[in-house]
């Protein structure tokens, strides 16, 4: 039944779906700095979006090795980006995501960048492969940013004086 449908179809889907994410993210991130941050709220988005690996169960998902290491290769370039534009400040005794203003121009171009080799690549790979290729990209972004951000919360953590 879904093979009868065209492919590009499959790429407008998915596309849209990838712009109205990153608008989620990007009102999750700006809210987000408006609270004091925890090591749960660090840790949680890459346990949640390790489940999406479960769609290389299904053969039409499934990427080939080499096209894994770009896809990382990628994804953990593009975390250097993110790390460098996240710190966190005390106010108080509570510990804050500082809002960055170069972070909305980067989520921005990440999604302009994704719409755009999407766009290429769907001509030449098939959908569910640059599907899985994308996800790899997302979560080997995601896990060395989210990894960075911990250890220099616990670096930050520190220097707040315990209440004795």
């Amino acid at each position: 039944m879904l093979s009868s449908i065209p492919s590009h179809y499959y790429v407008i889907g998915s596309t849209i779906m990838a712009i109205l994410m990153g608008g989620f993210v990007m009102i999750i991130r700006m809210r987000a700095s408006k609270k004091p941050t925890n090591e749960k709220k660090i840790i949680i988005p890459p346990i949640a979006m390790s489940s999406g690996a479960l769609m290389f169960l299904f053969e039409q998902f499934r990427v080939p090795a080499m096209q894994i290491l770009e896809a990382a290769a990628v994804g953990m370039l593009f975390s250097t980006i993110l790390i460098a534009t996240s710190k966190f400040e005390v106010k108080g005794r509570d510990i804050y995501l500082k809002r960055s203003k170069a972070f909305v121009f980067i989520l921005f171009g990440l999604l302009i960048f994704r719409v755009v080799a999407k766009m290429i690549l769907s001509s030449s790979i098939d959908v569910g492969e640059l599907a899985g290729m994308f996800w790899i990209l997302a979560f080997a972004m995601l896990l060395p940013w989210r990894i960075a951000m911990l250890i220099q919360f616990k670096r930050v953590k520190k220097t707040i004086p315990k209440l004795h």
